[in-house]
């Protein structure tokens, strides 16, 4: 027998209420927690939480949608290992978390302008970064690249387009 999903869409701030009950109904295991781009969205960040309950074998999903400037509400307090993920998230996506206790840097350098895995970053980045065997250190450069080759085209090539 397999494990039952359960997806819940909701607000973030009913997601945070409902995340910080939901360890008593035994959803004490947060399996994971990601963000996702959708640029055509207003609300272009999707930030979803998988809980897992070992007691009844199933888990949850909650997902909850954020833009640039709202910061979500941290959940350490029920899930104390969600502060890597929060500060994962606002790394790779620039979602912050209000009040988050240690929000900086996890995966990118401490330099890195921008969030890598935001859809509106250029594919190639603004700077190269390499290192200069005969000044033995790490050196950037701007990256020059014409306009067309800089950014990415949102369209999806899988979708159908009808003409007419």
């Amino acid at each position: 027998m397999g494990i039952d999903l359960i997806p819940i869409r909701t607000t973030h701030f009913n997601c945070c209420a409902f995340l910080n009950c939901i360890p008593i109904q035994g959803f004490k295991f947060r399996s994971i927690f990601c963000g996702v781009d959708y640029p055509s969205r207003k609300r272009r960040f999707e930030v979803v939480y998988n809980l897992l309950s070992t007691r009844y074998n199933s888990r949850i999903r909650v997902q909850t949608s954020a833009d640039e400037v709202t910061r979500i509400s941290p959940v350490v307090s029920p899930f104390p290992s969600a502060g890597r993920w929060e500060r994962e998230v606002w790394d790779m996506f620039g979602v912050s978390s209000i009040n988050h206790p240690d929000l900086r840097r996890i995966s990118t350098d401490y330099g890195f302008e921008g969030h890598p895995l935001r859809k509106d970053l250029p594919l190639s980045g603004y700077v190269e970064v390499r290192y200069d065997d005969p000044e033995k250190r790490v050196v950037s450069e701007p990256i020059e690249m014409t306009q067309e080759f800089r950014y990415f085209d949102f369209a999806s090539p899988w979708e159908q387009r009808s003409d007419g």
